[in-house]
């Protein structure tokens, strides 16, 4: 049985990964791209403790959408901010600190 190097319980109990959750400032816009097409952006997520790549891939299912990473942060296509926040709020990151322009 392994042991959590940051929070010293065993790998299976781990709440590392919760604690960074309800840390984070999350800020989700949305931007106008190439012929008038909308795009929703999720900026501030940690990528050393999140994994960024399992949770496009969890954001993009969800709103039925493609998408990609791009410099630390997660971009959708379409304009899905409310839906995002009702997704990160859903898998446990804190409301009050995610924040929808």
């Amino acid at each position: 049985m392994s042991v959590c190097d940051k929070c010293g319980l065993p790998e299976d109990l781990c709440v590392c990964e919760e604690i960074v959750k309800e840390s984070q400032r999350v800020r989700i816009t949305t931007d106008k791209r190439r012929f008038g097409k909308m795009a929703t952006i999720i900026d501030g997520i940690d990528d050393k403790s999140i994994d960024l790549k399992e949770l496009s891939s969890l954001l993009k299912a969800k709103c039925a959408c493609g998408g990609t990473i791009k410099q630390q942060t997660i971009e959708l296509q379409g304009d899905h901010k409310e839906k995002v926040r009702e997704i990160l709020e859903s898998i446990g990151y804190a409301s009050e600190s995610i924040d929808v322009k």
